[in-house]
């Protein structure tokens, strides 16, 4: 096959140092660290990012616009005004999150992660929610392939803007395996102890926001005996509509037992996971659910609701309870904390499932979407 030449948009690729390894930003920082794994020798990478931006990568070039994308509107007058013109040597270019310019004149792909801001809109800004209400639906249907993150995902895609389901690929996200791993028992409990955590306790990590469903979850805890509520460590920064959160925990009285411990920084979560007796994920609607899949990777139980992409995440390896049935909820809980036969196998089965999650896969998965899109 002769030399082929990939332009890939990632101007959500975060110039910052140290920035959280997960969300948009993670999955096109893992699938640049591992694309080029799974190329040809003789194709050719070319990552398009913001002005100034350091990041660099193994057998990938990375072309800087002039304008600092970190800005959302800036980012939008270039990738629609300024990057058409700059596109013209690529056979194929890859819109790595939604959109597309609408005067590229190659052949596109198009990467969709959910669709939270059609079914959740107030957790975006007012001008980025009507961007991709505007164009992610036209470049899905002028894209020649479309990928999504999980099968969830690409139900949504297919149902939503009418695309037939053979047109989409699914590129799952994976797991760092150096960083999401059982920890040696002496560094979980001096992690334990450096932050006055008790022997047993649950955790949830994500934004707070409604959709992660934090009151179903609530409502099920409180009404747990007494001798089955382990504390309930709450990790995430406030989202849109926090405020019902806090007030469930109020009027339940269960001040004294659920802690709000704000963001968690990347290099600490693994030390969050493994420090957890079982990692408890209420969601109504994830792409992916990459949480869920770190915490299966270090070895915790999980807990999770039986919706969008989670199942897909979890498979048989936890428990997936209807998102919205207090009583399901509060009979998992309840085993969860009892039933140690049971955590001894999830934590087994969990870690089996975590490993079928690599990245080097997303990125197999990429190329194969790459080769249909050409050869259309």
């Amino acid at each position: 096959m002769r030399c082929m030449h990939v332009g890939l948009n990632a101007h959500l690729l975060s110039g910052q140092t140290g920035y959280r390894t997960a969300g948009i930003h993670g999955y096109i920082d893992h699938l640049l660290r591992h694309l080029p794994g799974a190329l040809p020798e003789n194709w050719h990478l070319t990552a398009l990012v913001g002005k100034d931006n350091p990041r660099r990568y193994d057998r990938i070039t990375m072309r800087q616009a002039s304008l600092d994308t970190e800005s959302p509107l800036q980012r939008i007058v270039w990738e629609q005004l300024v990057q058409p013109w700059q596109l013209r040597d690529f056979d194929l270019y890859h819109a790595l999150a939604f959109v597309a310019p609408l005067a590229l004149t190659v052949p596109a792909v198009v990467t969709v992660y959910d669709l939270s801001f059609l079914y959740y809109p107030e957790r975006l800004p007012a001008a980025r929610r009507l961007y991709l209400r505007l164009f992610t639906g036209v470049t899905c249907r002028r894209a020649r392939r479309v990928i999504a993150i999980s099968e969830s995902t690409a139900r949504d895609v297919a149902r939503t803007y009418g695309i037939p389901a053979s047109k989409i690929d699914v590129a799952p996200c994976g797991h760092d395996p150096a960083l999401f791993r059982p920890l040696p028992a002496e560094a979980v409990r001096a992690f334990r102890q450096s932050r006055g955590l008790p022997e047993r306790f649950w955790l949830f990590i994500g934004t707070l926001e409604p959709r992660k469903n934090l009151p179903t979850l609530l409502e099920a805890y409180a009404g747990l005996p007494a001798s089955d509520r382990l504390p309930l460590m709450v990790g995430g920064g406030k989202g849109w509509d926090y405020e019902p959160i806090f007030a469930a925990v109020e009027r339940l009285g269960l001040g004294d037992l659920v802690h709000f411990i704000g963001f968690i920084p990347s290099e600490e979560l693994p030390l969050w996971y493994n420090s957890a007796e079982a990692f408890v994920f209420p969601s109504v609607y994830e792409g992916f659910g990459l949480p869920v899949l770190e915490a299966m990777a270090c070895g915790t139980p999980v807990v999770v609701s039986d919706a969008s992409s989670l199942p897909e995440v979890v498979g048989e390896a936890g428990m997936c309870i209807p998102p919205h049935d207090v009583g399901a909820w509060r009979e998992a809980l309840g085993r969860a904390a009892r039933d140690a036969d049971w955590r001894a196998s999830a934590r087994i089965r969990g870690m089996a499932r975590a490993a079928m999650f690599t990245w080097q896969h997303t990125a197999a998965e990429t190329v194969a979407c790459y080769r249909r899109a050409l050869n259309n």
